[in-house]
């Protein structure tokens, strides 16, 4: 997805008669990554970069231009192949979503509220001096640490938030684990944060409660697979 990596202009130079791309998310971060793919994928068929940004990127994330968006799906639509997980798995039964909403501990939700607070203060700041557009990463940091102390305040790398000893969310979630698999449940516990995960792992353990674990410095990835179809184990952390 981006066009000035080494390895983009590597495979762009191979030659060969067909070209597919393979991609859970065509379009992650901005419209620049979808002409990259397409660049290599159908060379032309969305112009030099300047001119796409100019004609279909500028307008359409900046502007919020619908007819410009419209034409640019018109123009990909007949190469892109989206294929659901209904229809690659049907057997899956249907997904039911049950929300839980915990109350933050008093000091995990003061420390929220300070760093909200502080981060507000410092996004605003940004965005007046240099337009939304230009301050995704300021926003998206902001986000991320408002994210980070919802799970355990462990996580933020602030001298203030080692002030915060209790996390509400992984009281929690230890009781629901427990609960379930007195049951007889087998679970796939997943986080974003492998932080989170090695936070989880010493009171599993003191519980008694047996895991295996996959994150993407796994090597062996088949060896806690295989142990979790088996029923060696009940809960799998990922």
């Amino acid at each position: 997805k981006n066009s000035v990596a080494k390895a983009t202009h590597a495979v762009c130079r191979l030659n060969t008669r067909h070209r597919l791309c393979l991609s859970g998310t065509p379009i992650e971060n901005n419209l620049g990554e979808l002409w990259s793919l397409f660049a290599f994928l159908m060379p032309g068929l969305l112009g030099h970069r300047t001119s796409f940004n100019r004609r279909f990127r500028t307008p359409i994330e900046k502007d919020g231009d619908v007819v410009r968006r419209h034409q640019l799906a018109l123009r990909i639509r007949p190469f892109i192949l989206r294929r659901t997980k209904a229809a690659v798995a049907p057997e899956l039964p249907p997904k039911h979503i049950i929300l839980r909403r915990i109350t933050l501990a008093p000091k995990q939700r003061d420390l929220y509220e300070t760093i909200r607070a502080t981060l507000h203060a410092k996004v605003t700041q940004e965005i007046a001096a240099h337009s939304l557009a230009h301050s995704h990463v300021i926003v998206l940091d902001a986000l991320l640490k408002l994210r980070q102390v919802c799970c355990d305040p462990r996580l933020v790398k602030l001298p203030s938030a080692r002030l915060a000893d209790t996390s509400s969310k992984l009281e929690a979630l230890l009781e629901m684990v427990g609960e379930m698999i007195a049951e007889g449940r087998r679970i796939l516990l997943f986080s974003q944060f492998t932080s989170m995960l090695d936070l989880m792992k010493p009171p599993l353990t003191a519980a008694g409660i047996r895991f295996v674990e996959l994150r993407g410095n796994t090597h062996d990835r088949a060896a806690p697979v295989r142990s979790f179809e088996a029923g060696e184990v009940p809960l799998f952390l990922i």
